[in-house]
């Protein structure tokens, strides 16, 4: 990765441009898994919070992610607290319109898994044709960058609705639900180091799995750890930190992987070369 004197300056070369995303290392995964796992449970903390209300919520969250896409979209360069906080917020958002489908327009999990599937999948392939590529290193354009974040708003609410259905639906249960998904990264992760399945199509795969992963964690910890009689299929058997515990947690563990990711890409701020070849995961 190339170096530059300053992220204020960097030097006048028009193949190479600041990428508005951050380099893709171990940091970068633990911390999405992190945020993955906060969308579930704040999402469901807040909801309690405003009167158990899901369309206030989604009101609310959704334009407090308008107003940080907005800082995201006018800043020139990869700023971690405004990025991270966008992705905090869309897991959070993409949670909430999935439980809106399935509690207030009754649409069942199966559906929303193949209509935000659709959605995500017709993305993909719109930001293909257009920008003839997928990688994450090539968002320095606001064309580039507003299909990112479309494609992750799909991906997040895709992850919540199969993760529910998995989970809940077909009464895997939430331990079994995170190694069947860590597993599947694990697999896709295999594939591009020993058998070189594509680095772009690893990524996307993987980076879709983390959300149903995250969400299996969030309610692994959050759910009660006994099950009541009338509870719905799939609730308790967890380890009873409840939703406000487990935000907390989380949000703080994001915080600290966050510094510890930017102390060691303080001097080296992600570049793209428009002339290289797209190869690397992601």
């Amino acid at each position: 990765m190339p170096e530059t004197h300053s992220l204020q300056h960097p030097p006048v070369d028009t193949r190479k441009l600041l990428s508005k995303v951050p380099e893709v290392t171990v940091y970068f995964w633990i911390i999405k898994v992190l945020c993955t796992t906060v969308g579930e449970t704040f999402a469901d903390f807040l909801n309690g919070k405003l009167g158990d209300n899901l369309n206030r919520t989604t009101i609310v969250m959704g334009s407090l992610l308008v107003i940080a896409l907005i800082v995201q979209f006018r800043v020139r360069g990869y700023i971690p607290a405004v990025y991270w906080v966008a992705v905090v917020l869309l897991s959070v958002v993409g949670t909430l319109i999935t439980d809106n489908m399935v509690e207030n327009h009754g649409i069942t999990l199966t559906t929303s898994s193949i209509v935000f599937g659709v959605l995500m999948l017709a993305t993909f392939g719109i930001w293909q044709v257009s920008e003839k590529t997928l990688s994450i290193h090539s968002i320095h354009t606001a064309k580039r960058e507003a299909f990112y974040w479309t494609a992750i708003l799909f991906t997040f609410a895709l992850g919540t609705a199969t993760g529910d259905l998995i989970a809940e639906k077909y009464n895997l249960g939430y331990g079994k639900s995170v190694a069947l998904f860590a597993g599947l990264i694990a697999l896709i992760t295999l594939a591009h180091y020993k058998f070189r399945l594509n680095a772009i199509l690893a990524f996307w795969m993987a980076y879709v799995l983390t959300r149903p992963l995250g969400a299996s964690i969030g309610d692994l910890m959050s759910q009660p750890r006994q099950i009541a009689e009338d509870a719905d299929p799939g609730t308790g058997k967890g380890f009873g930190l409840g939703t406000t515990g487990t935000s907390i947690v989380f949000l703080s563990l994001i915080l600290i992987v966050v510094v510890i990711m930017t102390q060691q890409q303080r001097r080296k701020p992600v570049l793209i070369d428009e002339a290289a070849p797209v190869g690397q995961l992601g």
